[in-house]
């Protein structure tokens, strides 16, 4: 039985949890008298820590907002007005809170919940996210269309939420939504909550910043401010400018207020963000107010969990952990992910050429430059999330004969997609991108997919695309790609890759050069990346030609009007969408030649790939070896198949 459940179901034990027991949906949570807060806020923080360690999940940052979550539903109503969360690892305790009490367990699993918030599951969840910083241009679109719209008789005005944290505000379209906001006539009615949990803005807060966000925050404060405001006139008037500039300074001299409060917010704060009385008292006082609202609370990651609390990276995405004794280690040698490989050649790479650079927009440990930025700390550059100014830094580099390599995982990396064509690859300077998380990634859903990158990369003229089958072919691609003379990317899946030995040679691959594998007959598998295993085994089932192609951009062009002068017919596999992509790229070609033989092109569907193991996924996709015969035999049915055919390992994905 799941920790704090009924026997038999998926219920909430009313015992240990009397009163979340009671709370369905924020409405019943408004019931309660506001004394009983603290103790709700405790059941919950209980609750998600030992939900998540049965079944995994992003940990640290919802167990730092409890205390946030609790205070906005009981004083806003929920869903009329509106909550959005930026960066979605804050929301399970908001999704707890919302009707999904009793279903927490199942995120990110198929058919589970979503990891993030999510608009088709619940009417309570605003605004789908999973990428950061986007909360305050959304709750401002939303404060400008709820006011055009107006009010029916007798509603109450309707409240608009941001939530900003956990490193949201490092990147500059939250600031881009700021000077928006707090330059608009008439002031949207817009109130941004910055969650600074100690991780981005300001530093540990004492007693001098605990009272000052208690006087700030105070009616007696705004009240003052507001009357001084009618006395000497607003900023038009010198008496009011003065005033204003005196009262910025002033606090300007202890809080990061300044900057805010020129850009047209009110800025409160900072206060304890694990006080909810406090919180409460600030809300309330800030409901009262009108135009751009700024709250700075202060919160800890992990908090309430003391290993969650000590160790805020490792704690920030877990498997399923026994709370009494936190995360463990599984005993024994494991195979290397992608991500080690990567972060190995870097290390290597760069005590071999010292024109090296690595970048990575706040993705140190994901994308694997935990080592590299301890050995060469004057080399590392982490930008925040900052995925535009991260691909531009590298072009100013590489202007000036330095050797960026760009950390980035694909997703993301479609947030630097102008600055990747426009000040890379239009000046067609040296700037390696290694991409980490290409294809399907599984639990983390459609948001952190890496679907379309061979789509989006294989457009742009003076791009080397390449997708490695196993890890010592993405070694040797990340060589290929650092030594050429030009933009070019290596893009490689999450987890594991076959196991296969790395050679430890910085050794290269010839450029458009592909590996025949296999020779078959009748049929050639042209696969990409991590899809080669599967038409390896495919191959050797249907006595088919197998091909690793190894390069999207540029094809392997001579091998290919090779095969087609033996071959009736093609299929492409790649874990990319099949709209645009690499079998997209073979099919050009073989117009280009006049070739005219059926391509069957098996990659990702049309439609947003749903949360599940990256296996389900495949499988889900026709991508696995099962959902691959098919299609072939379907295409091509003289073709015969084995019958004892072996299975395939597709590799684990680890939580993160």
């Amino acid at each position: 039985m799941a920790p704090g459940r009924d026997n038999d179901s998926n219920m909430i034990d009313a015992q240990r949890y009397p009163r979340l027991a009671r709370i369905d949906l924020p409405a019943d949570l408004r019931k309660f008298p506001e004394q009983e807060l603290p103790a709700i806020a405790e059941e919950l923080r209980a609750y998600l820590i030992e939900s998540v360690a049965a079944s995994g999940g992003h940990f640290g940052a919802g167990l730092g907002v409890i205390e946030l979550t609790v205070a906005l539903h009981y004083m806003y109503n929920t869903p009329s007005d509106r909550l959005v969360w930026d960066v979605g690892h804050q929301s399970y305790p908001h999704k707890i809170l919302s009707g999904r009490r009793d279903r927490i367990e199942t995120v990110k699993q198929k058919d589970g919940l979503a990891p993030f918030p999510r608009r088709e599951e619940s009417e309570f969840d605003t605004f789908g996210v999973g990428h950061s910083s986007t909360s305050i241009s959304a709750a401002l679109g939303m404060a400008i269309a709820l006011h055009r719209a107006g009010s029916e008789p007798g509603e109450s005005r309707r409240h608009v939420v941001a939530v900003i944290g956990d490193g949201a505000m490092t990147a500059g379209m939250a600031y881009e939504a700021l000077n928006h906001a707090g330059g608009m006539e008439p002031s949207p009615d817009v109130l941004v909550i910055l969650n600074d949990n100690r991780m981005s803005i300001s530093e540990n807060v004492g007693g001098l910043t605990k009272m000052l966000g208690r006087m700030m925050s105070s009616r007696t404060m705004n009240a003052m401010r507001e009357g001084g405001k009618k006395l000497l006139g607003g900023r038009s008037r010198p008496a009011g400018r003065f005033v204003r500039r005196w009262e910025e300074h002033w606090k300007g001299m202890f809080v990061p207020s300044t900057l805010f409060e020129e850009m047209g917010f009110h800025y409160s704060g900072p206060i304890d963000g694990h006080d909810l009385p406090a919180l409460i008292g600030a809300l309330k006082t800030i409901k009262t107010l009108k135009g751009p609202q700024l709250l700075h609370v202060i919160t800890t990651k992990g908090k309430g969990f003391e290993l969650a609390e000590g160790d805020q990276i490792g704690y920030h995405a877990v498997g399923p952990f026994d709370p009494a004794k936190g995360m463990v280690s599984k005993p024994g040698p494991k195979k290397p992910a992608y991500t080690d490989i990567f972060s190995d050649w870097l290390c290597e790479m760069a005590a071999t050429d010292s024109r090296l650079m690595g970048i990575t927009p706040a993705m140190r440990e994901g994308s694997g430059l935990v080592r590299f930025s301890k050995e060469y700390p004057d080399r590392y550059f982490d930008v925040a999330i900052a995925e535009q100014h991260a691909v531009t830094l590298a072009a100013g580099m590489a202007c000036e004969g330095a050797k960026p390599v760009v950390a980035i995982y694909s997703t993301f990396l479609q947030r630097g997609y102008d600055q990747l064509i426009h000040d890379v690859a239009l000046q067609n300077l040296d700037v390696l991108f290694a991409i980490d998380r290409g294809g399907v990634v599984g639990p983390d859903g459609a948001t952190h997919s890496g679907s379309f990158d061979l789509s989006y990369l294989r457009c742009i003229p003076n791009m080397v695309v390449m997708a490695p089958a196993d890890e010592s072919e993405c070694r040797k691609m990340l060589t290929t790609g650092f030594r050429h003379r030009g933009p070019a990317a290596v893009r490689y899946p999450r987890g594991s890759g076959t196991g296969v030995a790395v050679d430890e040679l910085l050794d290269t691959l010839p450029i458009g050069q592909a590996e025949l594998r296999r020779r078959g007959s009748r049929v050639a598998l042209l696969a990409f990346g991590a899809l080669v295993p599967v038409a390896e085994q495919l191959g050797s089932e249907l006595d088919l030609t197998v091909v690793n192609m190894r390069f999207v951009k540029p094809l392997d062009r001579a091998l290919l009007l090779d095969l087609a002068r033996n071959h009736i017919g093609f299929v492409t596999l790649e874990d990319n969408a099949v709209m645009g992509g690499a079998g997209s790229a073979v099919a050009e070609l073989f117009a280009l030649e006049a070739i005219a033989l059926p391509i069957l092109q098996l990659g990702l569907p049309d439609t947003w790939l749903e949360h599940a193991s990256r296996e389900q996924v495949l499988a889900e996709a026709g991508l696995d070896l099962a959902g691959a015969r098919r299609a072939v035999l379907k295409r091509w049915p003289q073709l015969t198949a084995t019958i004892n055919a072996p299975t395939i390992n597709t590799p684990k994905l680890a939580a993160g």
